[in-house]
């Protein structure tokens, strides 16, 4: 291994680092793909945390022009294909070898950005920011599992949105406390926290499971190095969502709801030995 290899290698460690630190359920759907997979997932995810943190994390620093800075760089680095950050520069190895559009890493800033101005969200707003900070990162992940079929991108692209999507809303109903009380936002359209009742949940969760419904039927189509890596999560986000449905609107309201580890390590392993003797 050379220099720049050696600098390539660890760039992309540092985003399995970030993945195994902020995600346990997300690191154990990527190590159940197809290890060729591994570092590209890891690195997307390195870089859409990494942003995310800038907006919900840095309060005591201007977070529009971090943001913005971050922003610039990202750009300097896919087209440079060099960068000193390495969370940025395994990001772009990623983005121009798998030829990730341009418009989907703008739409993800967009939705970034819209976290430090926006408190409440109408439906054009609410629509706009599940696009850019979940179906795009699903977007970008196809991108990668199809390895240059544009025919199958283009055929599961409404599924990896929906499947996004239907993640995105999941953590919106788990973190509903905690994005009122610590950062003031509420993000389901028409909704107030402090009268969120039995109606309002059940409607959002009629949506949730559209989403999950019609993802349902792509990941069935992905490619089978993908196919494994995106049920666990799929299984995961589902078995969370019902454990939210089974509670009530005061109690979501109250405490963040989580899935224990050791459950978790259960699903990975019963999803594998399904998959591998065709129960799945």
């Amino acid at each position: 291994m050379d220099a720049k290899e050696l600098y390539d290698q660890t760039s992309l460690d540092c985003g399995k680092l970030i993945t195994q630190r902020y995600s346990t359920s997300f690191t154990l759907g990527i190590q159940t793909l197809d290890k060729k997979f591994h570092a590209p997932i890891y690195a997307i995810y390195g870089f859409v945390r990494y942003a995310d943190e800038i907006v919900d994390t840095f309060h005591d620093h201007d977070k529009a022009k971090l943001l913005e800075e971050f922003r610039h760089q990202t750009y300097v680095a896919i087209d440079s294909g060099l960068s000193l950050n390495p969370v940025l520069h395994g990001f772009q190895m990623m983005v121009n070898k798998y030829e990730i559009d341009l418009d989907l890493i703008e739409a993800f800033f967009k939705s970034m950005a819209m976290d430090l101005d926006f408190t409440t969200y109408n439906d054009s707003c609410y629509l706009d920011y599940i696009y850019g900070s979940a179906e795009v990162v699903g977007l970008m992940c196809l991108k990668v599992f199809v390895e240059g079929d544009h025919a199958m991108y283009l055929r599961l692209k409404r599924p990896a949105q929906m499947l996004g999507s239907a993640f995105q809303k999941v953590n919106f109903l788990r973190d509903i406390k905690s994005d009122f009380e610590e950062r003031g936002r509420v993000y389901f359209p028409g909704v107030s926290y402090e009268l969120f009742d039995k109606s309002a949940k059940s409607i959002i969760e009629i949506d949730i499971q559209k989403d999950f419904d019609e993802a349902l039927i792509g990941l069935c189509q992905l490619p089978d190095g993908a196919k494994l890596g995106v049920k666990v999560a799929y299984l995961y986000y589902q078995k969370l969502f019902d454990k939210i449905k089974g509670l009530s609107a005061a109690t979501i309201t109250h405490e963040r709801i989580r899935i224990p580890n050791s459950q978790k390590f259960s699903l990975l392993i019963g999803t594998y030995f399904g998959s591998k003797l065709g129960l799945g």
